[in-house]
């Protein structure tokens, strides 16, 4: 297994010789302007560039979208991606958007699994911030709320854990301990939204704490950091915490088990 980190939640997982895009962002340094319902809403994004050409990104067996978010799929992805790649997504809802896009091949990943090239997929949950009140607010502005997380499974490799945007919640401890992952994704950039005091849309500090602590036999991958207009938690904010499963890759950088 590799985890290759690309830039924000956009990695490329090649798993029993398959390689797997996951969320490709892939426009621009600045193409965008910052969320305006979150923190540092002046701040435009991507803060930075990609690290490599679309061209190699796009070189893949097949795509995961984990939800259907502006920082998680763009046009620039659509138009590069060959139309009849193998494409997973969450939901009836993300399937219609991707079948609008041109995409041949797209397929719901079930939580009871399926099974890609020897390759087991199963859909685990996530809350993407407090329920009660982020959910309204991405319904008002007209994008979902849900998203996915994704277990890799197969007989020659480790178990994956791509967790996805989540906070750490009870089901996230179930999902750990129904699969018992030996290497775990996170996004962990603690990604803000001006709602009340302020509403953490994916795992912040706390949470990385707490899923540390947690699964202490699996490696622990924080993604989706240093990208975002609304991040609250830097690399080196993870790194300071010196949490000995915990890796901080940068953008490029390649992780082998």
């Amino acid at each position: 297994m590799q985890i290759h980190q690309i830039r924000n939640a956009t990695i490329i997982v090649t798993y029993n010789n398959k390689r797997f895009l996951i969320d490709p962002w892939l426009m621009p340094k600045d193409f965008m302007e910052g969320f305006d319902v979150g923190v540092n809403p002046q701040i435009r994004q991507p803060r930075v560039e990609l690290p490599i050409s679309i061209d190699e990104i796009v070189d893949v067996d097949a795509v995961i979208l984990t939800h259907f978010h502006p920082d998680h799929f763009d046009e620039f992805a659509a138009k590069a991606l060959n139309k009849d790649i193998p494409f997973f997504v969450q939901s009836e809802f993300d399937f219609n958007v991707i079948k609008s896009f041109g995409f041949n091949d797209i397929r719901i990943i079930p939580e009871n699994g399926l099974d890609f090239n020897n390759i087991q997929l199963f859909k685990t949950p996530c809350q993407h911030g407090n329920i009660k009140t982020v959910k309204p607010a991405c319904e008002s502005r007209g994008m979902p709320y849900d998203a996915m997380g994704v277990v890799f499974k197969s007989e020659n490799e480790k178990t994956l854990y791509v967790a996805g945007d989540t906070i750490w919640y009870d089901e996230i401890k179930e999902t750990i301990d129904k699969y018992s992952p030996d290497v775990i994704v996170i996004n962990a950039c603690g990604a803000t939204v001006c709602i009340g005091d302020g509403e953490r849309l994916i795992m912040g500090i706390e949470d990385i704490k707490s899923i540390s602590d947690y699964a202490k036999s699996s490696t622990i991958i924080a993604s989706h950091m240093d990208t975002v207009s609304h991040l609250t938690v830097t690399r080196d904010d993870v790194k300071n915490l010196k949490l000995s499963n915990v890796v901080v890759p940068d953008d490029n950088e390649v992780l082998k088990f």
